[in-house]
């Protein structure tokens, strides 16, 4: 019956949401409202998925075999309604890493291999574990990341000719970059700059119209008309295909794994945290709740089809899926048919698209950057708390000047040792004795938020000793209580009673702790009473051998005096 009663919980935990909307109950109004969605966020796609592989390190067109076939299986698969996949701009420095390092071979297949592991995590249901990645964390690499992009898209905004290959860390690549100042390409700057500007101008005065693409379409109209001497995308690339690839594997060995095994691990990581942040973001939009192990299933079975397809990493996209849901998604359908229509643009229009100009396409990454950077949220957490600017400021510096991974983890660190500091802070012990007696009706017992009240105990004739720890009791705090249970110990009172009903949770060391408190009373010839222990708690403690008759146990702490005090009178 217990395995019978846990199947339906598991299968809807993987139920993708694409089921769940048909079973409701879909028509012609809901596929309508779906397909000018999907072909709104199409129209937005479009450059964007271009350029954010320009500045991967890799052709365009394997930005648009990601959104296609990526976005086609997040939408069919996912846990979320409204998530939009495709290529996104936090990869953007990670992938240009690996394909300088390892090539696009090994580009293709850490994407494969990250699509495993993303697999793994959403089977092993540790996708809810994300969630404690701190805010300050996310904060910080998304503006460091944001930081990083803009600084690889200055020499196309600037149409530069560098003297040779654009270094990769930050400080070098502004060296180079100056040092090429000389080059500047006024047409470039003034493309790079129009774009910006249609963008920002579109995005205020007629929000619903594609600013991207109508700043993409319009500066390559410009530039082919005027002969601007400009790098476009036919001049580096030689345009792009009219059709998807075949599928094939890439070229797979022991050693080749092993190489671009840390990157994959990076690709998982940032892509699990993407992703379940755009369907949260998408949660609050619209009132609804994904499932986040059902979301990074279809992460990973995306992720491998778009390599198998020579495309890059695909995440859940924020912007694009704040599109999608406010221009009228009623579910998944509108994801697939988003990718459908770029399959479509890809094949009608993959001529046109050599056209581009490349500035025009990082003028398009130079407003992502900037929108990508939450100053509202960097101006909150900055004056919150010392421990959360600095988590922030670490985890920012970190990313920008080290790498991704190494920001996340101290981020990460330095932000759980704070919380532990915190929370070791919020344990106390009070010592004293209740205000009633112990053989007096519950209904007679004064109570102050629904515990008895306390005074300090200047002195106990009747030697017990009571005391009451409050606060989650765990290696943090250890050393703090331990500290205040020795003073009090050295009144050698000939009991102790611990009223343990303010802590809800005792970890190992705390009940080692204990342990120690108890044997130490022995030596003293005293007795430890412990009061109204929650379930977890007591059964912490006598996994640590804290159980009578060493330790007594009792529901309440007027009950356990009583005990303490007859215990004595008898003996």
């Amino acid at each position: 019956m217990a395995a019978s009663a846990q199947s339906p919980r598991l299968a809807e935990l993987f139920t993708p949401k694409l089921l769940t909307v048909l079973r409701e109950g879909y028509g012609l109004g809901a596929l309508r409202a779906d397909a000018i969605a999907g072909l709104t966020v199409a129209i937005v796609a479009l450059p964007l998925s271009m350029a954010i592989a320009i500045a991967s390190g890799v052709g365009p067109e394997r930005g648009l075999y990601t959104a296609i076939i990526g976005g086609f299986l997040v939408s069919a698969l996912g846990g979320s309604r409204f998530q939009i996949g495709g290529p996104a701009g936090a990869f953007i420095v990670l992938v240009a890493s690996t394909v300088a390092t390892h090539g696009v071979d090994g580009l293709i297949l850490a994407t494969m291999l990250s699509g495993l592991i993303l697999l793994a995590i959403g089977a092993l249901r540790l996708g809810t574990f994300i969630k404690y990645i701190p805010y300050p964390v996310t904060v910080g690499f998304t503006a460091g990341i944001a930081v990083i992009i803009f600084s690889s898209q200055i020499k196309d905004l600037a149409g530069l000719h560098l003297a040779g290959p654009e270094p990769a860390a930050i400080l070098p690549k502004l060296h180079a970059l100056a040092d090429a100042a000389g080059t500047a390409s006024p047409a470039a700057i003034a493309l790079a700059l129009a774009a910006i500007l249609i963008i920002q101008g579109t995005k205020r005065f007629a929000p619903r119209l594609p600013g991207m693409l109508i700043a993409v379409v319009g500066t390559a109209l410009v530039a082919a008309l005027a002969g601007l001497p400009v790098e476009t995308i036919g001049s580096r690339f030689g345009g792009i295909p009219s059709m998807l690839p075949a599928p094939a594997l890439p070229a797979i060995s022991v050693e080749k794994v092993m190489a671009v095994l840390p990157a994959a691990l990076s690709f998982a990581l940032l892509g699990s945290i993407e992703s379940l942040l755009s369907a949260v973001v998408a949660d609050a939009m619209t009132g609804r709740r994904h499932r986040s192990n059902c979301e990074l299933v279809a992460q990973g079975v995306a992720n491998i089809a778009s390599a198998l397809f020579g495309g890059i990493c695909v995440t859940g996209t924020i912007a694009r899926t704040a599109t999608n849901v406010r221009s009228g998604a009623r579910g998944p359908v509108s994801g697939m048919l988003h990718a459908l229509f770029l399959l479509g643009f890809m094949v009608i229009a993959a001529p046109l698209a050599a056209y581009i100009p490349l500035a025009a396409l990082a003028g398009v990454l130079a407003v992502v950057s900037w929108n990508m950077i939450e100053r509202h949220a960097i101006g909150i957490l900055l004056r919150a708390s010392r421990g959360d600017a600095a988590v922030l400021a670490v985890t920012f510096l970190l990313t920008v000047f080290e790498d991704l991974t190494a920001g996340i983890v101290a981020g990460f660190s330095l932000g759980a040792l704070i919380f532990l500091h915190r929370m070791a802070g919020t344990v106390a012990v009070e010592t004293g004795v209740p205000l009633i007696e112990p053989d007096r009706a519950d209904s007679d017992r004064p109570e102050t938020g629904g515990r008895t009240a306390w005074q300090p105990a200047e002195g106990d004739e009747r030697a017990v000793a009571v005391l009451r720890i409050s606060g989650a009791f765990f290696f943090g705090a250890a050393a703090t209580v331990g500290a205040t249970l020795d003073n009090v110990g050295a009144a050698a009172p000939k009991a102790y009673v611990l009223d343990m009903s303010a802590v809800p949770l005792l970890d190992s060391t705390g009940a080692a702790t204990i342990d120690g408190f108890r044997r130490k009373a022995d030596r003293q010839g005293a007795t430890l009473w412990i009061a109204a222990a929650r379930p977890a708690v007591r059964h912490m403690l006598h996994r640590h051998g804290l159980t009578p008759p060493a330790v007594h146990f009792r529901g309440d702490t007027g009950t356990a005096v009583a005990a303490a005090r007859q215990a004595l009178t008898a003996g």
